[in-house]
C-alpha cells in the first residue's frame, strides 16, 4: 500500500536521524514536490536534505529540485557557521564582563544531530545572569542597547523587551539575538510557573563550555556554553507548550526534543519525569511523547511518561495544519480580525483539554494585554487584535 505524504516525510525523519532504511522508500515527482514544500513549511529544509543526500539516484528527488535543495542546504550549513561563530563571540563578550552565559535551544540544539549544520537555524538564544535589571544595565553599558526606553511591540530597529529576554536588533550580519534574563518565557500560571523558573535558574548554573564545530568540518573552531540536557528538557517543553496555546509549534521542535531524550542518561529522564507534575507539564509530556512515538518511532523506554494518544493526535494535526510556530494557518491569512479572534477562542477552547490550569490563565492573560494595549494601538493607529 502506498504511503501518504505524512508517512513518506516522518519516514524521511527517521532517516536522517539513522532510524530508517531508505531501500524502502518510494515517492514520486509530484510526492516529492510536497515533501520539499513541507519540509520548508516545518523549518525542516536542511534536516530532511540529510535524508534526501543518503538516497541511491533511483530513489531520489527530480534532478532540478535536488539542485535547488542542495542549494539551500548549503545556505543553511553557511548560516549555522556564522550563528555558531557569533555564539562564541557573544559568549566571550559577556564573559569578560564577568557574567555566566549559555546559548540556548537553536545553536545548541543543533550540535546534538547527526550533522550538526543542516538543523535549520533562527536567531540566537543567550541567557545571561544577573536579573532583568543586571543584563540591561550590562547591554547598555556595552553599547547592544541605547538609553532610550525599551519597547514591548516589536520594533526591528530597536530593543524591545518581554518577561523572559531582550531582543536585539538584526546585526551588521543579519543576526538576530535574544539575550534571556530569565531562562525561559515559562507557564502563565504563576504557581507552576514559579516553581519551575526556580528550578531551571539553578540548573542553568551547570552549563558547561562545549566544541561547536563539527569534527572535519573545516570551519573555525569556536566554543560556547550550552546548559544541561535536565534543563533543556524542562526549558524547551514549557517553550512547546507556551508556544502551542499562543500560535503553533512546528516538527522542527519535535525533532530537537527527540534528539535531547536520545543524548539524555536515564538518571536525567528520571529527575525530569519527578518534575513534570509541579512544573504543569504533565499534559503536555504525554501528547510529546505520543507525537514522538508516531513519527520518530522513539522507543518506550526513552519516554518521559506514558505516551497520552488522546492529546498527541490533537498536537500533531495542529502542528501538521500549520507548520513551523503556526505561521503557515491560512485560516490566518483570509479572516477578518472579528473571524480570526471568534476562531482563535474557538480553538483555544478545543486545546484547552491539553492543559486545563493553564489554558485558563492563558485566557486571562490574553485580555489583560488586549486592553493595557488598547491605548499605545490607538496612538499608532494599529487596531488589530491579531
Amino acid at each position: 500500500m502506498k504511503k501518504t505524504h505524512q508517512e513518506q516525510f516522518y519516514q524521511l525523519l527517521r532517516l536522517s536521524m539513522g532510524l530508517a532504511e531508505q531501500e524502502n522508500f518510494e515517492a514520486s515527482a509530484d510526492d516529492w514536490k510536497w515533501l520539499y514544500e513541507e519540509a520548508g513549511r516545518q523549518s525542516l529544509t536542511g534536516v530532511i536534505y540529510g535524508a534526501v543526500a543518503q538516497l541511491t539516484d533511483s530513489h531520489r528527488p527530480p534532478l532540478e529540485l535536488l539542485i535547488q535543495w542542495m542549494c539551500e542546504a548549503e545556505n543553511i550549513k553557511h548560516m549555522n557557521e556564522l550563528l555558531n561563530q557569533e555564539s562564541a563571540r557573544l559568549t566571550k563578550l559577556f564573559g569578560d564582563a564577568g557574567r555566566r552565559t549559555a546559548i540556548l535551544k537553536g545553536q545548541a540544539n543543533a550540535r546534538l544531530y547527526p550533522d550538526k549544520l543542516l538543523r535549520d537555524p533562527g536567531d540566537i538564544d543567550l541567557w545571561v545572569e544577573g536579573g532583568r535589571d543586571g543584563v540591561i544595565a550590562l547591554l547598555r553599558k556595552l553599547g547592544l542597547v541605547d538609553d532610550g526606553p525599551l519597547h514591548e511591540f516589536d520594533r526591528p530597529d530597536r530593543a524591545t523587551i518581554s518577561y523572559h529576554h531582550v531582543h536585539l536588533p538584526d546585526n551588521d550580519k543579519g543576526v538576530s539575538v535574544e539575550v534571556h534574563f530569565r531562562p525561559t518565557s515559562g507557564n502563565l500560571n504563576p504557581f507552576t510557573n514559579r516553581r519551575m523558573q526556580r528550578w531551571l535558574e539553578e540548573e542553568i548554573k551547570k552549563s558547561k563550555a562545549v566544541q561547536a564545530t563539527p569534527p572535519d568540518s573545516g570551519a573555525e573552531e569556536v566554543t560556547f556554553n550550552m546548559p544541561t540536557i535536565r534543563f533543556a528538557l524542562v526549558m524547551q517543553l514549557s517553550h512547546i507548550q507556551h508556544h502551542f496555546f499562543d500560535g503553533g509549534i512546528g516538527l522542527r521542535q519535535i525533532c530537537d526534543y527527540y534528539m535531547l531524550l536520545r543524548h539524555a542518561t536515564d538518571d536525567d529522564r528520571r529527575v525530569v519525569a519527578s518534575q513534570l507534575k509541579r512544573f504543569g507539564l504533565r499534559y503536555m509530556a504525554g501528547a510529546m511523547m505520543w507525537v514522538l512515538g508516531e513519527t520518530l518511532h522513539l522507543e518506550p523506554g526513552l519516554m518521559l511518561c506514558e505516551a497520552d494518544a488522546k492529546r498527541g493526535r490533537q498536537l500533531l494535526d495542529e502542528i501538521m495544519a500549520g507548520g513551523n510556530f503556526g505561521k503557515f494557518n491560512d485560516r490566518k491569512k483570509t479572516d477578518s480580525d472579528i473571524v480570526f479572534i471568534v476562531r482563535k477562542e474557538r480553538m483555544r477552547m478545543q486545546m484547552a483539554s491539553l492543559n486545563p490550569s493553564e489554558m485558563l490563565w492563558v485566557e486571562l492573560n490574553h485580555w489583560r494585554e488586549v486592553f493595557s494595549r488598547l491605548p499605545e494601538r490607538i496612538r499608532r493607529r494599529r487596531l488589530s487584535l491579531r
